[in-house]
């Protein structure tokens, strides 16, 4: 419990001293990305220094030529889609925040309301959505999503709307049913096994943890499709 303790202190200290860059960032969407950037950079070196945990990122297969399949013919020439990801810590945040460029979450609106964070959040076109008052306006929130695609941002979307423990699944929201139709977005599917080592709650583990990138499917999956690729190999 030592470790976990040094460990989480740690990182709520490293949180306080980047307060300070993300007021200066809120000049600056392109200035506040960057110091976002060192955030989650940061979270990682600590991640990995104090506990002991390392990541390893796995991408779909190359054929015999070293070239990616084309697994249907719904994939965008432009290599867009919707990355709807298992959630299991903090730590798959980082990691997504540091390998996909121009990202977008999708996140609960009281997340946007933490000081200074919840700014910088804002600052950098996160979108909250109001889940106290029921069913999600899905037009208006199209529309908002619509707006940051057009500006060339990549959709990141934890589907299951919650932290998951290990090997626990829950349903999926159909949110992402009805944006992936609406944008004509193929999914990349991710499975995480983040939880075994830095998990919900309880004892952080060192090890290495793994981020699986699964192949594209169609705007037109369904939920167990789509549930399915996500659970694959996570934990």
């Amino acid at each position: 419990m030592l470790c976990t303790l040094i460990f989480k202190t740690s990182i709520f200290l490293w949180f306080l001293a980047c307060s300070p860059f993300l007021l200066v960032g809120l000049i600056s969407e392109k200035l506040e990305r960057k110091i976002i950037l060192i955030d989650a950079k940061g979270v990682l070196f600590l991640t990995r220094f104090i506990a002991g945990i390392k990541y390893q990122i796995h991408y779909p297969s190359n054929n015999e030529d070293g070239i990616p399949f084309k697994h249907n013919i719904n994939q965008r020439l432009d290599g867009r889609s919707i990355i709807a990801s298992k959630h299991m810590s903090m730590l798959e945040v980082a990691i997504l925040v540091k390998h996909v460029p121009n990202y977008f979450f999708i996140m609960k609106r009281e997340l946007l309301w933490i000081p200074i964070y919840g700014w910088a959040f804002w600052r950098i076109g996160l979108i909250g959505v109001n889940r106290a008052r029921g069913a999600t306006n899905m037009n208006t929130l199209a529309n908002k999503v619509t707006k940051s695609i057009m500006k060339g941002m990549t959709l990141i979307i934890f589907p299951e709307g919650t932290r998951v423990l290990p090997n626990h699944r829950i349903p999926l929201k159909r949110g992402l049913l009805f944006l992936a139709s609406n944008l004509k977005l193929p999914i990349t599917p991710v499975g995480v096994d983040t939880g075994l080592y830095w998990p919900k709650r309880g004892k952080i583990k060192p090890g290495t943890t793994h981020i699986y990138f699964e192949n594209e499917l169609p705007s037109t999956a369904n939920l167990e499709e789509i549930s399915e690729a996500i659970n694959r190999h996570s934990a």
